[in-house]
């Protein structure tokens, strides 16, 4: 018999949904759009945007549809677990994230898992995504499953002595990532007395936050760790925390544990290791917990025998860190002790970028430009050194025939 109640029941659950469920669907192939369309109308469940699936299509949509499900057809990928991986930056971790795929490979969906992603194998059946669909909606109504495991990206940016512009390079790296990759960001600042971190990042009238020895015993969460930073755009926070009551390993330790707190709100952790108070813990902490690590040195006899010392480091303790490796020429090329090819003899390692001297750098950073966005030599570097980071593969800049004239005398 028909029953006007539970009609009137389905409409107002229907209703419901259509308010407070959002979804946000990438295709590439007309079939898996339609079928998911219909299973959506099927369910009763408000309709997902539905956008062409390319980079850049994603990089401008993704943050302005505050989706709960982001569904990303990649049939036509010749790599799903790559491509994925390209992409990965530019989701907000707050959201459940499914992809669609016809690589039938249980590296595939291990891979994916791993990365906190769910991998729905097709063709499939309507019934399949159904089911699917409604699995990964109710992982979400629980607080449980993939979305819960993505975390951000830990980079560390480590100087191999004072004076060589790491903080430099940490500002300007994670204001390309938030301004013009629109993946999200939190700095760590790691020079608790002092450092230049926030002239660097454009701030005004800045303070870093007081720490008291009580702190220490007391429990964190993420709204007390949230507090503890200071926006410096829409996607972009910074750490920085001051004691006179800890020291120094204390305070590391402390922002660290920070930094967790938060890491399921970003896509990238950036710490900045400036700071030549450089101890065995952090080689450790390196060693087990960072993603990439950009070791920023320069041309002399003392930095390049640092970078081998932390570069040997990591290799006695079988560390995966991925490395990109800077050289920045902080003064002149002509006062340089050692050339490109000794540094990477003696690092046994190839340099990614080496960074021209540029006289004008401080005029420009006491003016609040942003240097990745120049036309400067290190502004390209840094360009690439931000690709490197997203998994890109960029192609270096090629010196023009005056450039190299004037660099060879």
């Amino acid at each position: 018999m028909f029953d006007l109640v539970d009609v009137l029941k389905n409409k107002n659950l229907d209703s419901v949904s259509s308010e407070e469920f959002k979804s946000v669907l990438f295709f590439q192939t007309e079939n898996c759009k339609d079928l998911v369309e219909e299973v959506f109308r099927f369910e009763g469940i408000s309709p997902p945007r539905i956008i062409k699936n390319n980079e850049g299509d994603i990089r401008s949509h993704i943050r302005e549809e505050s989706a709960e499900i982001i569904i990303i057809e990649l049939n036509e990928s010749n790599n799903v677990t790559k491509d994925i991986d390209h992409i990965s930056s530019l989701l907000p971790n707050n959201a459940s994230v499914i992809v669609i795929g016809q690589e039938d490979a249980i590296s595939t969906i291990r891979n994916l898992k791993t990365m906190g992603f769910y991998y729905l194998f097709w063709p499939a059946s309507k019934l399949d995504i159904v089911d699917f669909l409604n699995n990964v909606r109710d992982n979400r109504r629980r607080n449980f499953g993939l979305g819960k495991k993505r975390s951000a990206k830990r980079v560390a940016i480590w100087g191999s002595k004072g004076g060589v512009g790491t903080s430099l390079i940490v500002a300007e790296i994670s204001k390309e990532l938030s301004e013009k990759r629109n993946s999200s960001c939190l700095v760590m600042d790691s020079s608790f007395l002092g450092g230049n971190l926030d002239i660097m990042l454009g701030l005004k009238q800045f303070k870093k936050r007081h720490i008291a020895l009580g702190a220490l015993t007391a429990s964190l969460d993420e709204t007390y760790a949230s507090s503890m930073t200071q926006k410096v755009n829409d996607m972009l926070s910074l750490l920085a925390i001051e004691s006179n009551e800890l020291d120094n390993n204390q305070m590391k330790d402390y922002s660290r544990e920070l930094s967790n707190e938060l890491s399921h709100q970003v896509n990238f952790i950036i710490e900045d290791l400036s700071n030549s108070n450089i101890s065995q813990s952090d080689f450790d902490y390196v060693a087990l917990n960072i993603d990439t690590l950009i070791i920023v040195t320069e041309p002399s006899v003392s930095s390049v025998r640092a970078a081998a010392n932390l570069i040997h480091q990591l290799e006695e303790k079988n560390s995966s860190v991925r490395c990109i490796l800077i050289v920045n020429n902080v003064r002149p090329e002509k006062s340089a002790t050692v050339s490109m090819s000794e540094i990477e003899k003696l690092l046994h390692k190839k340099i990614n970028v080496e960074c021209a001297y540029e006289q004008s750098l401080c005029d420009e950073i006491l003016r609040g430009k942003s240097i990745y966005k120049q036309s400067f030599d290190i502004s390209k570097k840094i360009n690439i050194v931000t690709s490197l980071l997203l998994g890109e593969e960029p192609s270096l800049p090629k010196k023009n025939f005056l450039n190299r004239i004037f660099q060879s005398k």
